[in-house]
């Protein structure tokens, strides 16, 4: 058994941090460069292994360099990595990152790649129920429907980061085989077609999760489960780079939730290990573990 199994998108991020985000034909420095694992459920996968909890990945990479990272890198935060397939002669996911020196605020530029799509059939059988959740991202989409359906049909709650490049006919698919659905704000108004959250809330909460949250990065996140809605704000800190905060809130939530912790306090716990992680580059280094990120909590007079 595993606490989670992840099935999605994971990638090598190349970053780095300049004075502004450059225009067409502009040649600027990056500073302070450097080179991390990424990826919605990768890096949501490493959160989970480095607060506690047992993970493993289902994807694809290729037999390439940039795979090779990829690999190792899971291996550092003690991620499973029996199920990932590695495909002959294929060029793994990697992006660019450029971190704004002064807001922290970033713009990330997805390379080429050409790794095939993960397949429902290479999902090894009974692997999905393995897991006592399932976390699901935009990647692979009829093998997260596959693995979706699989894990309902056990009783194993099915978690979807949805954000803008998720945005397809058979999103709506995803989110109805989904028990807790937490989306970028930028997802929820693309999706439910107003920039007015509780509207959206109301609309995607309409199609079957029982819980929906909006992250609205500093302005915090608002959340509706069990009937109740309710605003949790961000906490402050002294913003580095917000790559991967997102992802580091979703494991970070579903690591809480293993703890059999209140909604409520689920969602501020992950909203501090997202805000210490926004403390460094890149979207995996400034992860906490779990008795760091009590202290933080602590600190923000927080009892736990």
């Amino acid at each position: 058994m595993f606490d989670v199994i992840g099935l999605g998108n994971s990638c090598l991020d190349i970053l780095g941090v300049v004075p502004y985000i450059p225009g067409v034909d502009e040649k600027i420095e990056m500073s302070n460069t450097s080179m991390q694992g990424g990826g919605e459920v990768g890096t949501a996968l490493a959160t989970l292994a480095k607060l506690g909890s047992s993970t493993a990945f289902v994807g694809k990479i290729g037999d390439d360099p940039i795979g090779t990272f990829i690999k190792e890198d899971f291996v550092k935060y003690g991620v499973d990595i029996n199920n990932l397939i590695v495909e002959s002669g294929a060029i793994s996911p990697s992006s660019i990152v450029m971190v704004e020196k002064y807001s922290g605020l970033r713009t990330i530029i997805d390379c080429g790649k050409s790794v095939t799509n993960l397949k429902p059939e290479e999902i090894r059988s009974g692997l999905i129920e393995k897991s006592k959740y399932l976390h699901l991202d935009s990647w692979h989409r009829e093998a997260a429907l596959e693995a979706a359906t699989k894990a309902r049909k056990k009783g194993i709650p099915v978690v979807l980061d949805a954000d803008i490049p998720a945005y397809d006919a058979s999103i709506s698919q995803l989110i109805q085989l989904t028990d807790i659905l937490i989306t970028s704000q930028s997802f929820a108004q693309m999706f439910t077609k107003t920039d007015v959250v509780n509207i959206s809330i109301d609309k995607m909460i309409s199609l079957g999760p029982s819980v929906v949250m909006v992250t609205l990065g500093k302005n915090g996140v608002v959340c509706e489960g069990g009937g109740e809605r309710f605003k949790t704000p961000a906490f402050e800190i002294e913003v580095v780079d917000t790559t991967g905060a997102g992802d580091v809130f979703h494991g970070a939530f579903i690591h809480a939730m293993l703890q059999d912790w209140s909604l409520q306090k689920a969602v501020e716990f992950a909203s501090a290990v997202s805000a210490i992680k926004c403390g460094m580059m890149g979207g995996r280094d400034g992860i906490p573990t779990f008795l760091e990120a009590l202290d933080f909590l602590t600190r923000h007079d927080r009892k736990y």
